[in-house]
């Protein structure tokens, strides 16, 4: 029974999203193909992020809690991570988006993203050592640079603080992933590669790595979004 935790925790993680998208005052389901396109885009990038930290040793897996397939070196319950989670978060601000009024005055916004990057860019150099922590805060510096000053998305502030009311479902799943509640953790780290510093049992860069992934799964859903409307 304990082989399908993995799975169950992504099953969980989405059922209830799905049924949602197509109540008639949401129609998110129209947006599956958008969706779709979005997350295998930026999938892309994080599970070869996730196979070279694997064949690292900065993190592996816990076969006890695995069905036991595996495709590039990575368990396929973690390759449907990167669909489930991105589509829990990317319905939940689409449906508050549409509901409520939660755009942040351009000021305060630029004002956010640019001491964010900076205190990225300082926490990458001064964990420099630690490649799970370097590589994340200074990929999300890189990330928040190129949206809002290269892009031009206007939507950071408003996703932050989506980010921040999607947190205690985030920390129930990762929560789980890292070991709350279980014996032993789903998900295992090399103490030398992150800084140590947990929320229960979850490492700060977890959070940090989710936001940024978030935020290229908003990106490029509106992107594809407005390309089904043309």
């Amino acid at each position: 029974m304990w082989q399908y935790t993995y799975l169950a925790i992504n099953f969980f993680t989405i059922i209830i999203c799905f049924i949602f998208s197509f109540h008639p005052k949401i129609k998110f389901h129209r947006h599956f193909g958008a969706f779709l396109m979005a997350s295998l885009t930026v999938a892309v990038f994080f599970i070869a992020w996730d196979t070279w930290f694997t064949e690292k040793g900065v993190w592996w897996f816990n076969d006890q809690y695995l069905i036991g397939k595996r495709l590039f070196g990575l368990p396929i319950e973690e390759l449907l991570f990167f669909i489930c989670i991105p589509f829990s978060c990317v319905f939940t601000y689409f449906c508050l988006d549409k509901f409520f009024k939660l755009d942040w005055k351009p000021s305060v916004e630029k004002v956010f993203v640019v001491i964010s990057i900076i205190l990225y860019c300082i926490l990458a150099l001064f964990f420099r050592d630690k490649i799970y922590s370097f590589v994340t805060f200074l990929t999300t510096a890189i990330s928040l640079t190129s949206l809002y000053f290269v892009l031009k998305v206007r939507w950071i502030g408003k996703a932050s603080l989506i980010y921040l009311f999607l947190m205690p479902g985030f920390l129930a799943v990762n929560g789980i992933l890292t070991g709350t509640g279980l014996d032993s953790p789903v998900v295992n780290y090399n103490p030398k590669d992150f800084i140590g510093f947990r929320i229960l049992t979850i490492p700060v860069e977890d959070i940090v790595y989710g936001y940024e992934m978030i935020l290229w799964n908003l990106f490029f859903f509106y992107k594809f979004k407005k390309d089904e409307q043309n």
